[in-house]
């Protein structure tokens, strides 16, 4: 999709009203055709684009008007977030505005009124820049009798441009570990966390108490969990885990500044207590996430579809499937057009996964919504979730009898992604692959002792025991335990013990 359409499709219908009465106010020429190329991207009409300049001499005039609407939109964009922004950071950039308007045209004690306010606001949501801006700004007018000591604003200037490089390091190595993060994502690169912690911190000089903020536990967490989830085993992470219950108990009463990365917090917790089975703990955090989420409406849209994700999973692994698939159901039903496309997806899939577990035909038509390329989900949501993906559609393809598609898709998934998995050490699902290769082409090979026993052998080692392997692995045992893959993976939860004979 171009830029462009990009951006309108971030416009509601009231805000397309809005936008076109924005034009017509600019327009000064009754010949300007921005509506009616407006009107020709939003019904995706090709051949009009084709009509609206006839002659190819006029592409440069057509290239010339895409790009002042795409100007005009980006100011409409600009003004509207500007004017429906109610958080605080919004507020404090509105009032250094308006305080350095007021300190141009002479307004001073005014003016340094809503510098003063401002100020407050900024330092409570620790908004180094804007404290920045702003306190140069009373810098500047500090010759002014209405102004304040200009040693203690220096003071306050210094002390703000520790905290704004503090920040930035921060910042720095948070960048550079997303970037690490990426590489294993896309290339395959393998690293050992623990080492490349420690080598950030020391490469940004990084001290312990610069970590000790609701901010870096967010960051921390952020790359902890996506690291593990790579790996398929939480128990890499777990010395990060106990820091952040170290510290969480110490912050009983924070900022409201802090909600995001407090909520986000609780989230990453409860996903790693769901990965390690400890369902009570995850379903006990997840009850604390929501009690947050509430006390500030913007974050409970922001949250909800993630909360209801991580809801369902602790209940369909603790033996409530109707319960658990009710809430994805709902979850997409009241999913709104703003809501983000790896929420969505990430429910739909995991609705599509209980479904088939369960033995429930449903599941085919839920991987059916699932319409984007493969290259697009490895791009948003990993090369990981997009293995899955693929995973799931042979196996569900194969449990209703659709062999001959499952074999093409089986046959797809091996040349695409073959390569990316021996350089990533993940030899485990060429294997896998291999044994549901061999069921589709002989069913009864199930029955086997030899087979089974190198279906078994997939379950050992601690990354094996992650509840989504567990659930691909309890796909295969059921095929000659014949019962649905769900009380299989129920029983290898409940039970290490569990006959699998």
């Amino acid at each position: 999709m171009d830029p462009l359409s990009e951006l309108i499709n971030l416009l509601d219908n009231n805000d397309k009203k809005l936008f076109r009465q924005f034009l017509q106010r600019k327009n000064k020429r009754s010949d300007v055709k921005n509506l009616q190329l407006l009107d020709l991207i939003e019904t995706d009409d090709i051949i009009g684009l084709d009509k609206l300049y006839h002659s190819e001499k006029n592409r440069d005039a057509y290239h010339a008007l895409r790009k002042r609407l795409q100007d005009n939109l980006l100011h409409f964009l600009s003004q509207k977030t500007f004017e429906r922004n109610q958080s605080d950071t919004y507020d404090a950039l509105r009032l250094v505005i308006v305080g350095r308007f007021l300190l141009e045209n002479d307004v001073v004690k005014v003016g340094l009124k809503c510098l003063d306010k401002a100020e407050r606001l900024a330092e409570n949501l620790e908004q180094f820049n804007l404290l920045n801006e702003l306190l140069l700004l009373k810098l500047q007018y500090a010759h002014l009798p209405e102004a304040e000591d200009f040693e203690a604003l220096t003071t306050r200037f210094q002390r703000n441009q520790s905290d704004m490089q503090r920040e930035a390091k921060l910042n720095m190595a948070y960048a550079f570990l997303r970037q690490q993060l990426q590489q294993i994502h896309l290339q395959g690169k393998v690293v050992n966390l623990n080492a490349l912690m420690l080598t950030t911190i020391r490469k940004y000089k990084i001290s312990v108490q610069d970590l000790m903020t609701y901010k870096s536990f967010y960051q921390i967490l952020f790359i902890a969990n996506e690291y593990a989830a790579i790996q398929h085993d939480y128990s890499l992470i777990e010395r990060y885990i106990d820091r952040t219950n170290q510290f969480k108990p110490r912050q009983t009463n924070p900022k409201k500044t802090y909600l995001f990365y407090h909520i986000s917090i609780l989230y990453f917790l409860a996903n790693f207590y769901l990965r390690q089975k400890d369902f009570a703990k995850s379903t006990s955090l997840l009850e604390e996430m929501m009690e947050l989420m509430m006390s500030d409406s913007r974050y409970h849209i922001v949250f909800y579809l993630r909360y209801q994700l991580l809801s369902a999973l602790n209940q369909f692994f603790t033996g409530y499937a109707d319960k658990a698939v009710a809430l994805l159901r709902e979850s997409l039903a009241v999913s709104k057009p703003s809501s983000k496309t790896e929420d969505v997806e990430d429910i739909r899939i995991c609705l599509a996964m209980f479904l088939a577990l369960c033995d429930n035909r449903d599941s085919l038509k839920q991987l059916t919504l699932l319409t984007r390329t493969d290259a697009w989900y490895e791009k948003k949501l990993g090369m990981l979730w997009t293995i899955r993906k693929n995973l799931m559609e042979i196996l569900v393809q194969a449990q209703f009898s659709n062999i001959e598609l499952a074999m093409s898709r089986l046959v797809s998934f091996r040349r695409r992604y073959r390569k990316y998995l021996l350089k990533t050490s993940e030899e485990r699902v060429l294997v896998f692959l291999s044994l549901v290769e061999r069921y589709l082409l002989k069913p009864d090979v199930v029955y086997e002792p030899s087979y089974q026993k190198k279906v078994l052998a997939l379950r050992s080692g601690p990354e094996n025991n992650d509840i989504f392997i567990s659930s691909f692995i309890s796909w295969l045992i059921a095929r000659w335990k014949k019962k649905t893959a769900y009380l299989v993976v129920l029983k290898i939860i409940q039970d290490d013990n569990y006959d699998y004979n």
